[in-house]
């Protein structure tokens, strides 16, 4: 279960899709389980165990900020916002992947206890950071920004799509 919900949150971005409330749900239900699971921190490594999962946390925060920072976010004429992935965000997770992967190995190598608690804890942080920064993105956009932003006071309609994003405005997708 735990790979399908980290496969579904990881893969899901990376196509243009209409936010809805929902996303915002998915960190808050990983936490909660993250934290009933009973394994955080290491009770045989109190102090490194807890040292390791705020690395681990400092580190989804900044994967989580710059993960949205380099997808693109429009509103379409209608109110309806968007976020698409882009290479850069896949290059941010690919990066973000190895450092965790380092993390757990340094917590294996120092004899920590690893399970999924602190994987499902992290990818909350993820999503909240990613959540927080389109939140705070979007408020920015103007009432009918094409994609990525597009020039204040353009209509969509004259808009071109941007990095193969199919929309309303725009009409066709660029390979």
């Amino acid at each position: 279960m735990i790979a399908a919900v980290a496969g579904w949150a990881l893969v899901r971005p990376f196509s243009a899709r209409p936010l809805s409330a929902r996303w915002r749900l998915l960190p808050a239900i990983l936490a909660v389980l993250a934290l009933r699971g009973g394994s955080l921190p290491d009770v045989r490594h109190h102090t490194l165990s807890a040292e390791v999962l705020a690395a681990e946390l400092a580190l989804g925060l900044v994967l989580g900020v710059g993960w949205e920072g380099a997808s693109r976010v429009w509103r379409e004429s209608d109110g309806t916002e968007w976020s698409r992935g882009t290479r850069a965000a896949a290059f941010v997770r690919a990066g973000g992947l190895v450092h965790r992967a380092a993390l757990w190995a340094a917590g294996v190598a120092a004899g920590l206890a690893r399970g999924s608690d602190g994987l499902l804890l992290a990818l909350a942080v993820i999503l909240q950071a990613r959540g927080g920064a389109l939140a705070w993105r979007l408020k920015r956009l103007p009432p009918e920004a094409g994609p990525a932003g597009g020039p204040e006071g353009r209509s969509p309609a004259v808009i071109r799509p941007v990095d193969g994003i199919r929309t309303t405005a725009a009409g066709t997708v660029l390979s």
